[in-house]
């Protein structure tokens, strides 16, 4: 067995509802591969899932955010924006701010060091979340974390669900999207650089992003975890 062949690609065609399983409408995924393949750095944004389906997710949606090789730092006033104008669409939290999902460049959708504290500190007060993470190479990583009742994380599987009706591509539309909201980091300059990383290293200092406190406002005090774990 390779290495690689030990990864897991999306590779499930979902005919129809799969309990404890992430789904993409084929529009959402087709959108997150654009997402994925149109720079070299990471990026991140958040599931856009179905009222009647929480694990099935209809967009993705980025907001502003600085990006390198290795993380994503999203900017708060605009993660705030994002929350209005969800909620001035009528969605609740659980729909637009429980799904976490973020590229890798490489070929490993494994979550680094930073992913699994981001996920622990931004989404570790919340009765439930999902972090979700494509590879390059099209392998992916899904995990579904309850903190409520008998704490509990488990990987899911991933899959393209073509049982529901769904739009057309709109790739002119993502590319804007993603001109809008990625900027890549900037190169640390530095007299010693050949000793120093080439980006500012997130374990530098303490996070200064309160993005995380915004969506708490939003996403605490949920009482849906019980009908994901029926």
């Amino acid at each position: 067995m390779t290495k690689n062949s030990k990864k897991r690609k999306v590779t499930e065609v979902v005919t129809g509802a799969t309990a404890s399983a992430l789904r993409f409408s084929p529009t959402a995924w087709a959108k997150l591969l654009f997402l994925r393949d149109y720079g070299d750095t990471e990026v991140g944004g958040f599931g856009i899932a179905a009222s009647n389906d929480l694990l099935f997710v209809e967009d993705i949606r980025l907001v502003k955010q600085v990006c390198s090789w290795a993380h994503v730092a999203f900017d708060d006033e605009s993660v705030a924006d994002y929350f209005d104008r969800q909620v001035d669409a009528a969605r609740r939290p659980e729909q637009f701010a429980r799904i976490w999902v973020h590229t890798h460049p490489g070929d490993c959708p494994r979550p680094s060091m930073t992913d699994e504290e981001t996920f622990s500190r931004v989404f570790g007060r919340s009765d439930w979340a999902v972090m979700f993470i494509l590879a390059r190479e099209g392998q992916s990583y899904a995990r579904m974390r309850f903190n409520v009742g008998p704490c509990a994380e488990v990987e899911i599987p991933v899959g393209v669900d073509y049982s529901r009706p769904f739009g057309a591509s709109e790739p002119d539309a993502w590319e804007q999207e993603y001109l809008t909201n990625v900027h890549a980091a900037q190169p640390v300059r530095s007299m010693a650089a050949e000793l120093e990383p080439a980006f500012a290293s997130p374990f530098d200092e303490e996070p200064t992003n309160s993005w995380y406190e915004s969506w708490f406002d939003y996403a605490a005090g949920e009482e849906d975890a019980e009908e994901l774990m029926l």
